[in-house]
């Protein structure tokens, strides 16, 4: 778990990066995917360390950011 989280984490600094450096934002759907993927990660690990409030906050935010890249995938 903990390698697939920094795996995401640094495919998303590299696409946050490569946007900020080039102003090309056609990528961002993709970061804000692979960015609630790593929520998602970070989710399943708080609820395996019994801290259940975090861990729900965590997955919500996944599912949020899913509602919005699918948005950012069906708009462009």
């Amino acid at each position: 778990m903990k390698i697939l989280r920094y795996v995401l984490s640094i495919a998303t600094f590299t696409l946050a990066v490569y946007g900020l450096i080039t102003s090309n934002f056609e990528f961002n759907h993709i970061m804000i995917f692979l960015l609630g993927l790593t929520m998602l990660i970070i989710g399943i690990e708080e609820f395996q360390k019994e801290r259940k409030a975090i861990g729900m906050l965590l997955v919500g935010v996944f599912i949020f950011s899913l509602f919005v890249s699918i948005e950012g995938f069906l708009l462009s």
